[in-house]
């Protein structure tokens, strides 16, 4: 079977400044992946290049058999880039969420403008992705009276109501309260208890074990070492995998 996700020889430079220095890896459909690492150590900017919110220096992508930003030999606009991003509905570190629309109306913004569905079917499938993650009672909300893992939950609907192909996680709960990382989490599990392919930047590491299939470490800009979840945080086979999950669990 074809993976859904095909990522091969991917590079990113900042100036003389090589963040990514040629990964491949690739994603079946349903399946959950943790990203793991140190700070800079390129695991957010993967994850930015792979809907070319950060442009790569090289490399191919493929989303579901497409090319993704390339077309004809030559990078896409933003505007040709558009329906292919709307097939990866990516979840920020920060919320951004529309402080003068109600939480219903961000979640249907999506749809309308990624989707083209009327204001009517925008509404009802909002209020569908708000029962997922359990926000229905705060449909009619200012963004601004929620609690930020509220309003995490109200971003992930939003990604949600795009209707993607593949589900990106930039560190969601890195921004939250240590007492609301919880009810974010939960969610995420239910959306991988769905059998929806996810792609998961974290620092949670207890959440990677029990929830991906996979676990990639990545350091220096390149892919350590991965494999299975469980095998890979229990039983590192890298001495720099080592090092980094017993700091970690200290």
């Amino acid at each position: 079977m074809n993976p859904l996700l095909s990522v091969t020889g991917l590079r990113k430079s900042y100036g003389l400044v090589e963040v990514l220095k040629g990964i491949d890896f690739e994603v079946a459909a349903g399946e959950k992946i943790a990203l793991i690492g140190p700070s800079g150590s390129g695991k957010s900017t993967c994850l930015r290049c792979l809907n070319f919110l950060e442009k790569p220096s090289a490399g191919e992508i493929h989303l579901d058999g497409e090319r993704i930003g390339v077309s004809l030999g030559r990078q896409m606009s933003d505007r040709q880039l558009a329906p292919q991003r709307a097939e990866m509905g990516m979840v920020f570190q920060l919320f951004n969420l529309w402080p003068h629309l109600s939480v219903t109306e961000n979640v249907a913004i999506a749809a309308r403008k990624v989707r083209g569905l009327s204001a009517r079917e925008a509404q009802e499938l909002a209020l569908e992705m708000l029962a997922k993650v359990h926000m229905t009672h705060r449909a009619d909300a200012s963004p601004l009276e929620l609690s930020g893992g509220q309003q995490q939950r109200v971003a992930i609907a939003r990604a949600l109501a795009q209707k993607p192909k593949l589900m990106l996680f930039d560190e969601p709960t890195s921004a939250l309260d240590p007492e609301l990382v919880h009810e974010v989490l939960k969610v995420m599990e239910e959306l991988a208890a769905e059998g929806r392919t996810m792609l998961i930047v974290t620092h949670e590491i207890a959440f990677a074990r029990d929830i991906a299939d996979r676990v990639m470490f990545l350091d220096g800009g390149t892919i350590v070492e991965q494999g299975p979840a469980r095998d890979l945080i229990l039983s590192p086979r890298e001495a720099r995998t080592q090092a980094f999950l017993k700091q970690i669990r200290h």
